[in-house]
């Protein structure tokens, strides 16, 4: 197998070919919506198909017996070389209009699982991927991404040919929600809601209380402030210029070059101010130790970031996400129902297209305490009747330009965000921005790598007592720390952090 990877066309080849494969597939859309790629993979004549298809079979096997599944993006059912986000899944309408946009849109899919399947390789045990290659040859971690990524492409042109599997794909690109039906059914959720409700006011209202105290007044501890490393000098025409360039393709999303997100990255970081009475309260990366849950190495200040994507009225904007990390929430009495192993704080700015940020807003690792922050140029919406958790706005802030440096303050072993101000002036303590991908293959102490998430999403060991009152509202182990795409955020309805329409239903925005 390994000597017929090199012997692939390369990419170029292969995009060309699904290029002219996918009009003749837009021409003939019938009888698309039953075809099934893996079992036309098998009954194909083109051999190098059928060792694609035995690939991805080999590959998914090893996969699940190790436990090794990334659960970031969702698999495609049917389309074993494809993966997709909810922002991605949101375009499938786009993807209709032109044979351009649909090949744009199938290449992100593919693109999507490359990135799964990259750390799942990296993640497996040497002699799961030997089991993986079948006897083919001697098997390492760049040659088996190679032979995924060349697989995907063929796989891609074999499904585009012949008006086979077009609107087959359009309709089974989706993202399953992240809450248990079961549980609401069993927990009688239309009326376990009532009691929830009051419970989510409650906490607003504290929340609001928060905002309103006297920061210096009532602190406790030391107040400590974490700056980034670096600080670029780009004005907002600089910034515009890369949004604008980043967004000329078939599906308009901005996408920047690595380079330009890290400017970008460094630019919008916030500063993050952390009332500290504990080592509970110092930030740090993660780290692999000896136990089955990850630590956070408190002597190497860290903010993981990555990007993502929502939609306005037809306009995919690009948001900056920035997450850091506590080794613990601590137990403030011995009932506490919220304490437990690792917390933080997920902070994400959604820029305008001319660069400026319309809107910040914040979760908790477990998807838990989502607020919102919007600027002058994000009107709040009215909340429907029936829906307590539409969107806690406990401050508004003034009019952001890209110069502005934000700090984002944190309240001692609970980590609740307690502001978000504007202070141009950064800290001596500083910390470095990672990737959030080096999660989701982290080194550990014998040499091999493992994902801090769990095949669910959730990182084990960072359960907490709240899932067993909690569970009525269908989120399964309600408080456990999560990977990005699975935050659900409400406990009263159905929302998640990353839903593609929750600032469009939220917010007017004006992105002149």
């Amino acid at each position: 197998m390994r000597d017929r990877v090199h012997a692939v066309s390369g990419a170029g080849v292969l995009k060309a070919v699904a290029q002219l494969a996918l009009v003749a597939c837009l021409a003939a859309a019938g009888g698309c919506a039953t075809f099934d790629p893996v079992a036309a993979g098998r009954e194909s004549d083109d051999s190098t198909v059928q060792e694609c298809v035995a690939w991805y079979r080999a590959l998914d096997a090893a996969v699940d017996a190790a436990g090794v599944r990334d659960a970031q993006a969702a698999r495609v059912k049917g389309f074993p070389y494809m993966r997709v986000d909810r922002f991605t899944a949101s375009l499938r309408d786009t993807a209709r209009l032109q044979e351009s946009a649909l090949l744009a849109f199938a290449e992100r899919l593919v693109d999507l699982d490359i990135e799964g399947r990259k750390h799942e390789i990296a993640n497996l045990p040497r002699v799961s991927l030997k089991a993986a290659w079948q006897g083919l040859g001697e098997p390492d971690v760049a040659t088996s991404i190679e032979q995924t990524r060349e697989c995907g492409l063929r796989m891609l042109a074999f499904d585009l040919d012949a008006s086979k599997s077009g609107e087959a794909l359009l309709e089974r690109v989706s993202v399953p929600d992240d809450y248990v039906t079961a549980f609401r059914v069993l927990g009688l959720y239309e009326l376990s809601k009532i009691a929830f409700s009051i419970g989510v006011r409650k906490l607003a209202g504290e929340t609001e209380s928060a905002f309103a105290r006297d920061l210096e007044a009532t602190s406790k501890g030391t107040v400590v402030r974490f700056s980034p490393s670096a600080r670029p000098r780009v004005g907002r025409e600089r910034v515009r210029d890369i949004l604008e360039r980043a967004a000329d393709n078939p599906l308009r999303i901005p996408v920047p070059t690595e380079e330009e997100l890290e400017t970008l990255f460094a630019l919008y970081a916030p500063s993050f101010e952390i009332e500290t009475t504990g080592d509970f309260d110092r930030p740090g990366a993660v780290r692999w130790r000896w136990g089955g849950t990850p630590e956070v190495d408190a002597a190497d200040p860290a903010v993981y970031r990555h990007a993502s994507h929502t939609r306005y009225q037809g306009r995919n904007l690009l948001q900056l996400v920035y997450t850091i990390w506590f080794s613990e929430r601590p137990p403030a009495s011995p009932s506490d129902l919220l304490s437990g192993a690792l917390d933080g704080v997920v902070f994400r700015v959604t820029l305008a297209p001319d660069g400026t940020p319309v809107v910040y807003d914040t979760i908790h690792p477990c998807g838990c305490y989502h607020m919102f922050f919007p600027t002058p140029r994000a009107v709040p919406r009215p909340a429907p009747d029936g829906e307590p958790e539409w969107a806690l706005i406990p401050q508004k802030l003034r009019a952001i330009e890209v110069s502005d440096r934000l700090v984002v303050r944190i309240a001692s072993g609970t980590h609740y965000v307690e502001r978000v101000y504007r202070d141009r002036d950064d800290s001596l303590a500083r910390y470095d921005l990672r990737p959030y991908d080096e999660l989701r293959s982290l080194r550990r102490m014998l040499g091999d790598s493992r994902s801090v998430f769990g095949p669910d999403g959730i990182i084990a060991g960072t359960q907490r007592k709240e899932r067993f009152l909690f569970w009525p509202m269908g989120i399964e182990n309600a408080g456990a720390m999560r990977q990005w795409g699975r935050h659900a955020t409400a406990f009263v309805g159905r929302r998640h952090f990353d839903d593609a329409d929750l600032l469009e239903r939220r917010f007017v925005l004006d992105l002149r």
